[in-house]
């Protein structure tokens, strides 16, 4: 069998700038995921580590540190003492790049399921080596990358909250993510960077046409209309609101 992929590739073509993604059933019956690039594809196992290897016995690299930890808790009674070295840092993070190569292909299939387990899966190497890496460096490396996967991850939990007709929980998602993002630039010093983070516009913009397409509760409607009362010094029409409102939290139909 010759090893030269031109007719493959020709058959595949590539547009710069678009992700393109297909699954495909392998030669040993299994899901792959095929991510077409400027130089060609990539093939990943649908699930499981990406490139179908179980280092050390296990599915992931990540799976395998965080089995040594309990280990380490089990004898120790507790974690401190446990590290990663520089080499064990430089390989999770270059799993967590197969994951990401697979996240993108996901989305593109719209598999969102996939997106947020893969996503979330990256977000735990974070957190993983910001709490155990040996040099500072190996800690924050990652943390360069978190508004952008908080992003991915939250889209996709926001596109399976819309898909089972779930409006309010894929706000209460979106806005999640827009708090996890926030927060994150806050610990790092650089609130500043709130108006002008693209994960962030995306998620406020994503947030605005939930919003528009969700109806507003009624209590709410009566809060705004008697603090416009208020403000305006209509006192008899704020207590008749007032009245309405409290009628609606007590059960009552807060329509008349």
């Amino acid at each position: 069998m010759g090893l030269d992929i031109s007719d493959i590739l020709a058959d595949w073509p590539h547009k710069p700038g678009q992700v393109t993604a297909r699954r495909i059933s392998g030669d040993d019956g299994t899901d792959k995921i095929q991510l077409r690039l400027d130089l060609g594809i990539l093939q990943m196992e649908a699930h499981g580590r990406p490139d179908g290897r179980r280092p050390k016995g296990c599915e992931s690299l990540l799976a395998y540190y965080r089995q040594k930890l309990e280990k380490f808790r089990t004898e120790r009674g507790g974690d401190e003492g446990f590290s990663l070295d520089e080499r064990a840092c430089e390989l999770l993070r270059a799993e967590a790049v197969m994951y990401y190569h697979r996240y993108l292909a996901e989305f593109v299939l719209e598999d969102f399921e996939a997106v947020a387990r893969d996503t979330q899966r990256n977000l735990d190497v974070m957190e993983f080596c910001g709490a155990y890496a040996e040099d500072p460096s190996d800690r924050y490396i990652l943390e360069q990358y978190r508004a952008y996967v908080v992003m991915m991850n939250t889209r996709a939990r926001v596109k399976i909250c819309l898909a089972d007709r779930r409006p309010k929980a894929a706000l209460a998602a979106v806005n999640d993510g827009i708090e996890q993002i926030e927060d994150f630039l806050k610990r790092f010093g650089q609130e500043e960077m709130s108006e002008s983070s693209s994960e962030l516009a995306v998620l406020r913009v994503l947030a605005r046409e939930i919003r528009a397409a969700v109806p507003r509760d009624p209590i709410e409607k009566l809060r705004d209309a008697l603090e416009r009362a208020v403000r305006e010094e209509r006192y008899e029409e704020a207590a008749a609101i007032r009245d309405r409102i409290d009628r609606a939290e007590s059960g009552q139909d807060a329509e008349e």
